[in-house]
């Protein structure tokens, strides 16, 4: 059995996602995020945010989300969006297996999929 609050609560690194599960094309991970992560978008593929704990602000061209713990919302494909966390907030994340971490950027933030996969401490 795994709990992806435990797991997001162990996690070291901020906005360093790692993946806990698979279910057929995508991948299930979890997150420790604070402050913003980057613009972007995922062109081909959609993205779930669960707050697992503490807020997060979805920011879009358009409009921004406000989640709370236990609210989810799917930023739609090629939707440009910046994730922000005022406070320390655990995530889960379910994404296709082709979604890359900061889609269309690269930042110091980035993480490759090989660094997502890597077993949990």
């Amino acid at each position: 059995m795994t709990s992806p609050k435990q797991i997001a609560a162990s996690l070291t690194e901020f906005w360093s996602p790692r993946v806990v599960a698979e279910v057929d094309d995508a991948y299930i991970k979890v997150a420790r995020v604070q402050g913003q992560l980057a613009w972007h978008s995922h062109a081909d593929e959609d993205e779930l945010f669960l707050v697992l704990k503490g807020r997060l602000v979805i920011e879009m061209e358009d409009r921004k989300v406000e989640l709370g713990e236990g609210e989810m919302f799917v930023v739609p494909k090629g939707v440009r969006h910046n994730p922000i966390a005022d406070e320390e907030c655990h995530l889960m994340l379910i994404e296709r297996k082709t979604t890359l971490h900061t889609g269309d950027v690269v930042t110091d933030k980035t993480r490759s999929l090989d660094e997502q996969l890597r077993p949990l401490d």
